[in-house]
């Protein structure tokens, strides 16, 4: 395998420290928000997650691309992420659903790409500074300290609208048990299969619909969507969420969901140092007393004790480091989660989740 003929490329920090490599992908200049994820497969679901918008994604594991990439496993229209950082990417993968190489599907998505450095040590540097800014450049960098002013200025903005689909959709089940109106945050497309395989219709929203768009619908249960940015920016959002909680319809939220409903609610989010992004973030259901092997893709959380005792409690904590991992909520029929319990590819341990959405609704309805 010889990776040595790309064109060159620089990665430099906000703290000015540089990583040199060789480009991959599409070739130019890139400004985010580097972040680490540790999947050791997923890494198409990864590119395609709408929540990686406006960050460079950095893949710990050595080797990325070993099956190539199709044009079914999307997790969304196109990648939003801003930069994809390997340490070396698979020229001659292997696989029958196989159309393009990694290399070909950066190229058509106009994603820049950088390996042959030292991810291991990028890793560490997020791991004991922080999340930090930085550039992926394929060209000379006339003015360092030029650049390093325009590193350090990025901010991730409008995150959620910028990954919303605008225009409403629907997707039917084969025999509907129930109706979903599905809140787009920037929704991964498994949670719509999920929801369909267990006989929902899904109406899929624009992110900022409001409590008279939804009841229009009658639907039977409402879903958060994960999403990208910082959570606490989406002030229409928040303000639509406590009119639509006021509606009493069951409600299932999803990472960035389960931080809005939170602040919706009257809680607080914070954000983490570097963040939970992966295939192996231990959860723990307070309820069952069981650990969980979740999928992960977040670097704010809701804060423990923020939300009012008498409206909800905290259901699930990450057993690594104590933060909040789920909510559920007294006053309303809804609960949330940090993790992604349709995680493809990714672990299913947690998809037991969507039952008791589907046991939410049906109380829904016996209640009317």
């Amino acid at each position: 395998m010889n990776q040595m003929q790309g064109k060159k490329a620089t990665l430099l920090l906000a703290d000015g420290q540089e990583f040199h490599g060789f480009s991959f992908g599409k070739e130019g200049t890139v400004t985010g928000e580097i972040v680490f994820a540790t999947g050791m497969t997923g890494y198409q679901e990864t590119l395609t997650d709408p929540s990686y918008y406006g960050q460079i994604v950095t893949q710990t594991f050595p080797t990325v691309g070993n099956y190539g990439a199709n044009d079914q496993d999307f997790e969304s229209k196109r990648c939003f992420l801003s930069g994809y950082i390997v340490r070396e990417w698979c020229e001659i993968p292997s696989n029958f659903r196989m159309q393009y190489t990694l290399d070909e599907f950066l190229k058509a998505q106009n994603v820049i790409g950088l390996y042959g450095i030292d991810t291991r040590r990028l890793t560490r540097i997020i791991r004991e500074h922080g999340v930090m800014n930085g550039m992926i450049t394929t060209e000379e960098i006339p003015d360092k300290q030029a650049a390093l002013e325009q590193i350090n200025r990025y901010r991730i903005q409008g995150a959620v609208k910028s990954v919303s689909e605008q225009e409403r959709a629907f997707y039917p089940a084969l025999q509907t048990r129930f109706h979903v109106a599905l809140l787009d945050f920037g929704a991964k497309r498994n949670i719509g299969r999920e929801l369909v395989k267990r006989g929902c219709d899904v109406t899929v929203l624009p992110y900022n619909a409001n409590a008279e768009q939804i009841k229009a619908l009658h639907p039977d249960g409402i879903m958060l969507s994960n999403g990208p940015g910082d959570p606490a920016e989406n002030v229409e959002v928040i303000h639509n969420l406590r009119t639509i909680m006021a509606l009493k319809i069951p409600t299932f939220g999803i990472c960035l969901g389960h931080q809005l409903l939170a602040l919706a609610m009257g809680g607080q989010t914070e954000k983490l140092k570097y963040g939970h992004r992966g295939a192996n973030q231990p959860v723990i259901d307070l309820k069952l007393d069981r650990t969980f092997v979740t999928s992960q893709n977040h670097g704010y959380a809701v804060v423990n004790g923020s939300i009012p005792s008498e409206v909800g409690t905290v259901s699930h904590k990450n057993a690594n480091d104590g933060t909040c991992e789920g909510v559920r909520y007294t006053n309303i029929p809804a609960f949330t989660v940090q993790f992604h319990p349709e995680a493809c590819g990714g672990p299913t341990d947690t998809a037991y989740l969507f039952d008791e959405f589907m046991d939410l609704m049906q109380q829904g309805k016996e209640n009317r």
